[in-house]
């Protein structure tokens, strides 16, 4: 059954246009910080027993009051950020030859993974065939050296590894939030529920989210197929865009295949749990790339319900942490 929590509402407002919170139980008690809303505190329940098995089991979290970027971060905030630091992403850097044996030259130049969409229907099992290590990608250059950001300011920043993330938060005095975090958020006081609006999949006509709508991943339906400008979609019952599809988030969780087992008993449920450790993230079946891995959340343009529904609260994918992708960004966290 969907539970829905109360949406936090704002009792006052605080310095510099920030909103107090001083009147409102399990909210963070002080004012919140521009572009950010305050998500409640409390214990949810947390993954799915009915999707993908690394979602499962359902288990109960306890997390404190936080506050989480209304929206993702979008290229102008994340080229305000670059323009006062000097900052490189690593998608901008050479790679080690060291880090990657075998791998030929043209791979270790600078670059990104872009989406490509194919000619025609494949076999979906082979991902190579849609994603192309694009040489001169980085977040300024979202689909390869020729392109440019005009027109895109407003949209998620992508092409960022998890250093790229962290650096921008560590400049902006916040942090990236936990996969707990991160999905209770999410829910938007929804506990339970498959989606970020509800248990019932997107009727026809209805635009919720940017999922991929059409024949993956060669034939989009119209107005699909790409990244979108931040809130074009209906916001969650907390006031938060995108935390369905568009593009996913990194969150600081290391990657583990599995929830732990639900507590007991009420006096043991974990409070503001960590996920896994950087051992359990590493991938069993390619053990010559020890890169660890996080949790990334929320899904892209890229789920389709043939390939990729995952573009749900519960849902949960690992990420390389020095891979960055044309459907991977961010948005981040302050805690009190």
């Amino acid at each position: 059954m969907t539970e829905r929590r109360p949406l936090p509402m704002a009792a006052g407002r605080g310095p510099q246009g920030a909103e107090a919170n001083d009147d409102e139980p399990g909210l963070p008690q002080e004012a919140t910080p521009p572009g950010m809303v305050p998500i409640p505190g409390g214990t949810y329940r947390m993954g799915s027993d009915h999707h993908y098995p690394e979602e499962a089991p359902v288990h109960r979290v306890t997390v404190s009051p936080f506050w989480i970027d209304r929206t993702q971060v979008t290229n102008d905030r994340y080229a305000a950020f670059v323009a006062a630091t000097g900052y490189v992403t690593v998608a901008e850097r050479p790679l080690d030859p060291a880090h990657y044996p075998g791998a030929p030259a043209i791979n270790l130049a600078p670059g990104s993974m872009v989406f490509t969409g194919t000619p025609g229907p494949v076999d979906l099992r082979h991902l190579s065939q849609w994603w192309t290590w694009t040489p001169g990608a980085s977040w300024q250059h979202p689909t390869g050296p020729r392109s440019t950001l005009d027109g895109l300011g407003d949209h998620p920043v992508v092409h960022v590894a998890y250093e790229d993330a962290e650096a921008y938060a560590r400049w902006a005095g916040r942090d990236l939030p936990t996969e707990a975090e991160w999905e209770l958020a999410a829910r938007g006081g929804l506990d339970g529920a498959d989606y970020t609006w509800g248990n019932e999949p997107e009727a026809p006509g209805q635009r919720l989210a940017n999922w991929y709508h059409g024949d993956f991943p060669w034939r989009p339906e119209p107005g699909y197929g790409w990244l979108m400008a931040v809130a074009s979609f209906p916001a969650n019952g907390f006031g938060l865009f995108d935390m369905a599809g568009n593009a996913w988030d990194w969150t600081s969780d290391w990657y583990a295949p599995r929830h732990p087992d639900d507590a007991p008993d009420a006096c043991c449920v974990p409070s503001d749990p960590r996920g896994g450790t950087l051992e359990t993230s590493l991938d069993p079946h390619q053990p010559q790339f020890a890169v660890p891995r996080r949790v990334v959340k929320g899904g892209s343009f890229l789920c389709a319900d043939s390939y990729c529904r995952r573009y749900r609260p519960a849902a949960r994918r690992p990420q390389m942490i020095d891979t960055g992708m044309s459907h991977i960004g961010f948005r981040c966290v302050m805690r009190s």
